[in-house]
């Protein structure tokens, strides 16, 4: 029962998972989305730089997972591997099949919106502005809500400010139903550096909040993706009534959803798609009033989180899917780009102990198992 890590290091993995069984009632205090990943097709015979690939039955069999613990699933993401591997094509066809899937089993969805259906090079803002429509009326066909996310395009097209302001504000008054809108951090996504006209993040931060203020009743919520919990906390303490706010900070989830005395985050996360159960378990004790108990059963998640979404970020999704891969929720560890090589070996060793030390394995010996056989392959003798 001992397994050989990278630089001769023993690890004894756990025998027992968490017993979390499936609750499907909703939550109740917070609005909680996670941000699901895709599962590549590992038959196909493709290139990284080939359109995606995609195993439908087991992606959409992973959204079941979520949605049968209670949580909403935030599709076609940062963790889909958008603009990372799966392009608008693939990212159209996820949206169509994933919000049939919710309505069959009743399942809250919300969908990213986009304009990477965008030739490269550099975009006008009416072209910038036609993507993002087309892209809204697909999501709001579907039922699903609609999140816009930032785009690289905008980021390239616009010279200040006032671009965010009107092509924002020309979505807002075109969206049939409230959005989510996004804020992605550099960190995420380096050619969103700048993103609302300037680096300063104040200034930033006050374009942003022009955005929401002249369309308060467009604006279901916010997600906010900067990995700063104070920035978050002053954000949403400046938000009109009514007005969501979503974490996306990986680092401080736990504190910011649970909130202090002027008010609390609900949560849109990439971190809750290896955490599904356990973060449905810890938000459902919330619901009862029992903030110790939410924070003993999250806090000690975050050490992984931070793991995961260490620098550079954007490769978070790799230990994501290596993590589902390990807990059987698909077959293999393959990822569309071939994004399954862009993190090291002692990294993702790291992340199995640390889930495993979590209990989030329901089959333990099935996920040693695996993960022997992928240190073997890559040279440490089992």
């Amino acid at each position: 029962m001992t397994i050989r890590l990278p630089h001769g290091r023993a690890y004894e993995p756990r025998t027992e998972p968490l017993a979390l069984a499936p609750h499907g009632a909703p939550l109740t205090s917070r609005t909680v989305y996670s941000a699901a990943h895709v599962v590549a097709d590992p038959y196909a015979d493709v290139s990284p730089d080939s359109p995606a690939a995609v195993d439908w039955d087991a992606t959409l069999a992973f959204r079941r997972h979520l949605w049968s613990h209670g949580l909403g699933v935030a599709e076609a993401m940062d963790t889909a591997q958008r603009g990372m591997g799966l392009d608008w094509a693939g990212a159209r066809e996820l949206i169509v099949r994933s919000a049939a899937e919710a309505k069959a089993v009743g399942g809250a969805i919300a969908c990213g919106v986009g304009t990477d259906q965008l030739p490269p090079g550099e975009a006008t803002l009416p072209d910038v502005t036609a993507a993002y429509e087309e892209q809204l009326a697909l999501v709001e066909s579907t039922g699903a809500r609609a999140i816009l996310m930032a785009s690289r395009a905008l980021a390239t097209a616009a010279r200040g400010p006032e671009d965010y302001l009107a092509t924002y504000g020309h979505l807002l008054r075109q969206a049939s139903e409230p959005v989510i809108l996004h804020w992605l951090g550099p960190m995420f996504d380096p050619a969103l550096d700048g993103y609302w006209g300037s680096t300063d993040l104040d200034t930033a931060t006050e374009t942003f909040l022009e955005v929401i203020a002249s369309h308060p009743d467009k604006v279901d919520g916010i997600k906010v993706s900067l990995l700063d919990a104070q920035r978050e906390i002053d954000l949403r303490r400046r938000l009109p009534k009514g007005v969501r706010c979503y974490t996306g900070d990986d680092f401080n989830y736990p504190e910011l959803i649970a909130g202090d005395d002027l008010g609390f985050s609900h949560a849109l996360l990439g971190i809750f798609d290896p955490l599904g159960p356990l973060a449905a378990e810890a938000v459902r004790t919330l619901d009862t009033g029992d903030e110790k108990a939410f924070r003993a059963l999250l806090d000690p998640t975050v050490e992984l989180s931070r793991h995961l979404f260490e620098p550079p970020t954007r490769f978070y999704k790799t230990g994501v899917v290596l993590l589902a891969w390990l807990a059987g929720h698909q077959s293999h560890f393959t990822m569309v780009g071939g994004l399954h090589s862009a993190r090291s070996l002692p990294h993702l060793s790291r992340a199995y102990e640390l889930a495993d030390g979590l209990g989030l394995f329901p089959d333990p010996l099935l996920a040693e198992t695996r993960m022997k056989t992928f240190l073997t392959l890559h040279g440490v003798d089992q």
